[in-house]
């Protein structure tokens, strides 16, 4: 029996010579089959590949089995998040789906709207990264990753942000450095704000004034990094080292040094933040401060997975952040 087209419960139900009735009871798990009857659908359900509607049986046993992971682009953070909640997923009765918001990273507010279209249809819960909306409760139960505002009701999962800024800086400062820039985040974001406040206490704690034309806002994206980049690099007094809140900034800078005629480390040295995939691939191999990010997603994961069978879950998760040490810093002189 052919089938070019999505197999039905009817076919299903004519392939075992039973009704549908019997075919639905088999796939809800309800009793009232017997045994041979259910070896026999289920060998039909195998053989046809036939997959229930998870919108239909949602409605029918209030549970999907599946959690979502929303995110509002998928970029190198959030793409480390999800392999780390992938890895966790096996280990579960769950499956597990990503949604992208498809970038509109401005558009306030799209958690409430992706949690009220999927929450309880398509999915039993969910993980958001960087929610813009810390107050997304209510359909179902959601953890949090690195929200906007930082942590709040929802059980929530980072990494040390403000220690992560320290780090970086004072590594820049154990070279020799003293004229650092910063190349920041987003400013809407807890997480820029607090690696640049950690970048500004490691100068303080230095003795060191920090020069506030050596700060500017690269928005954690190449395409908002290129400019201020330019104005940092492109000046008689330029910097001797720059800290940028994160790796895609980092790496934006380092090619737009490039194209200045500047060396990355000779002339400049260069440290970022996060530690994706890319930045050990960059030319040269990027100095950064590592997130544990797959380690995020998969304990975000565990969170949520306790949060659906009601067990008692921390609010909140701060995970450490490391150094690593590649080829875009250099000791100064």
């Amino acid at each position: 029996m052919e089938h070019t087209g999505r197999v039905k419960m009817a076919d299903v139900a004519r392939q075992a010579g039973v009704s549908v009735a019997t075919v639905s009871k088999v796939v809800n798990g309800r009793y009232g089959v017997a045994q041979s009857t259910l070896d026999r659908v289920q060998q039909v359900i195998s053989d046809l590949g036939y997959e229930a509607s998870l919108g239909a049986s949602s409605l029918r046993s209030h549970r999907t089995h599946v959690v979502g992971i929303l995110v509002a682009e998928f970029e190198p953070f959030s793409t480390e998040l999800l392999k780390g909640a992938s890895d966790a997923i096996g280990s579960t009765e769950y499956e597990l789906l990503a949604y992208s918001a498809g970038g509109r990273r401005a558009d306030v507010g799209w958690e409430r709207r992706y949690l009220s279209r999927l929450g309880g249809t398509l999915i039993d819960g969910a993980i958001i990264v960087t929610p813009t909306v810390v107050d997304a409760r209510g359909v179902i139960p959601v953890v949090a990753i690195d929200p906007h505002t930082g942590p709040s009701g929802l059980p929530t999962v980072d990494s040390d942000n403000f220690a992560g800024g320290v780090m970086a800086t004072e590594h820049l400062l154990a070279l020799g450095h003293r004229r650092i820039g910063l190349m920041g985040g987003r400013p809407d974001l807890e997480s820029a704000r607090l690696r640049e406040a950690g970048f500004r206490s490691a100068m303080a704690s230095a003795g060191l004034p920090v020069d506030e034309t050596l700060v500017v806002n690269g928005g954690y994206r190449p395409e908002t990094a290129t400019q201020p980049a330019r104005d940092l690099l492109d000046r008689p007094d330029r910097p001797t080292a720059v800290f940028a809140a994160n790796d895609l900034s980092a790496i934006r800078t380092v090619e737009i040094a490039r194209e200045l005629g500047l060396h990355v480390p000779r002339d400049l040295s260069v440290i970022g933040f996060d530690n994706v995939p890319e930045s050990a691939l960059c030319d040269p191999p990027l100095t950064t401060v590592s997130q544990p990010l797959r380690d995020i997603g998969a304990r975000a994961l565990q969170l949520l997975i306790d949060l659906l069978a009601e067990r008692d879950v921390p609010t909140h998760l701060r995970l450490p952040t490391a150094l690593v040490e590649r080829a875009s810093c250099r000791p100064l002189g």
